[in-house]
Order: structure tokens, then C-alpha cells, then sequence
């Protein structure tokens, strides 16, 4: 990849459009699971991109381009959930299960989960993502958003404080599971 981004760094559209091709899927995949909507993650990943083509003359230290490209990613996300601070349905058709037996309760529990995760702040699910989705240490996290790893412990702290704290509601007796 340091190839691509040194030949892209000097205005090769092509090595660019490889360079976009070979970081899209990762890219949609961590802004999706911020932003819990398929069409603000597409949104926010045009824009990253484009920030990175505009940006890419300037990068310092090629070999930190992926760090700096979730950096661009995770503010366009940001951005995009300010814009459109609706909650959005995401609804799918699912086909009717064969055997309902534990796979039920497994439904349950991902959709309690998920509801819980979209109720946190578009900041607190930044670090959610990256630190456990894509397995980034602490500091690595804090490189990634510019921000101290005191505050990255902090988020992931108030981040499954508050998403226990919407678990232990929905499961309280007389609650509605459809919040």
C-alpha cells in the first residue's frame, strides 16, 4: 500500500483509484457501524475519500496514511450524523427462522444490543468500533481521533456505562422490548 500512496501523494489519479479501491470496503464498514445507516456511511465514505485525494499532497509520513485516513473517516462520520440526526429504521425482511429453539433468544439479545449502541453518541460508538471492531489499542484509538487516551478511556467508560444503563431499562418489567 505505501506504493500506491507515495505514487498517489504525487497526483497519480490511477494509483489513487487503486489506493480507493483497496481501502473502500474497510472504510464503509467502520463508518456503517458508526452510523448504523447504509446510506450515511456511503455518504461519509465519498466524502473521506474526496478529503483524501484533496489532503493527500499534504500527509507527512506515508506509512501513517491508514491511521490518518480512519481519522478523516471517523470526522466525516461526524459530520454526517450531525446533518442527519434522525434514527434511522435499517429495516430488513428476514426470512421466517425453521427452528425458533436458541436462535430466538439470540435475535433478541443483538436487537437489545443494537438498540442500545444506537442510543449512544456518534463520538461513543467512534471508539466503540475502532477499539473493539477493529481491535485498536487505546492509544492507537487516540492517534486515530486526535484525542488524549484519557478521553478514549473515558468514552469507552460512559459508552458501556450508558449502554448498560439501556439494557437494565428495556429489561424492566412492564417495558416495552420495542423502544
Amino acid at each position: 500500500m505505501r506504493e500506491l500512496v507515495d505514487r498517489a501523494m504525487k497526483g497519480d489519479r490511477d494509483a489513487f483509484t487503486e489506493l480507493a479501491l483497496e481501502i473502500n470496503a474497510d472504510l464503509f464498514a467502520i463508518s456503517r457501524r458508526i452510523l448504523r445507516d447504509i446510506d450515511l456511511a456511503e455518504d461519509a465514505v465519498q466524502q473521506c475519500l474526496l478529503q483524501i485525494w484533496r489532503q493527500l499532497p499534504t500527509l507527512r509520513d506515508p506509512d501513517r496514511f491508514e491511521a490518518w485516513s480512519y481519522r478523516l473517516l471517523v470526522n466525516a462520520c461526524y459530520r454526517q450524523a450531525r446533518r442527519e440526526p434522525r434514527a434511522a429504521a435499517n429495516l430488513r425482511v428476514l426470512p421466517e427462522p425453521r427452528s425458533v429453539g436458541d436462535h430466538a433468544d439470540e435475535m433478541a439479545d443483538r436487537d437489545e444490543l443494537e438498540r442500545a449502541f444506537r442510543r449512544l453518541s456518534p463520538e461513543h460508538r467512534a471508539v466503540i468500533v475502532l477499539h473493539h471492531y477493529r481491535g485498536m489499542p487505546q492509544t492507537e484509538v487516540a492517534t486515530v481521533l486526535g484525542i488524549p487516551v484519557g478521553t478514549v478511556h473515558s468514552r469507552l467508560h460512559y459508552a458501556y456505562r450508558d449502554m448498560r444503563a439501556t439494557l437494565e431499562a428495556d429489561a424492566r418489567p412492564g417495558r416495552s422490548a420495542t423502544a
